[in-house]
């Protein structure tokens, strides 16, 4: 039972790291100090989806799922629960590329705005 609630408890971390990963610059232009946290975070993303690698989140998952008598999976995270929702084929290697870019140029995007936005505000306010 409890192997069960950890394996929930990092699959929700995950999740949660997922989501920060793609976006956590929003929250950069309430406070700036979150890119000391975001910008690591999209770095390993990337590095992990450019590299074909499994997060090693994954692995502890799978450790306690297997500890609890449930059965774990092939594959990491993004392949096993968000693939058969976008992707019900399948997500080519190709896409694996695609996704790892995408978060790198998405996250220039939003650090761009931030700044311009910064500059902006304070040339408002005269600073």
């Amino acid at each position: 039972m409890f192997s069960k609630i950890l394996a929930d408890a990092v699959l929700l971390l995950h999740f949660a790291f997922v989501l920060f990963t793609v976006l956590g610059g929003i929250a950069v232009l309430f406070k700036r100090q979150v890119a000391w946290f975001h910008i690591p975070a999209v770095l390993w993303s990337s590095v992990i989806n450019l590299g074909g690698w499994i997060c090693p989140l994954t692995p502890l998952e799978n450790y306690f799922r297997t500890q609890a008598g449930l059965k774990g999976y092939e594959g990491g995270f993004v392949q096993h629960y968000i693939e058969p929702l976008v992707y019900p084929g399948g997500m080519p290697r190709n896409f694996e590329l695609i996704a790892g870019i995408s978060v790198i140029l998405w996250n220039v995007l939003v650090y761009a705005f931030v700044l311009l936005y910064g500059k902006w505000r304070r040339s408002l306010h005269g600073r």
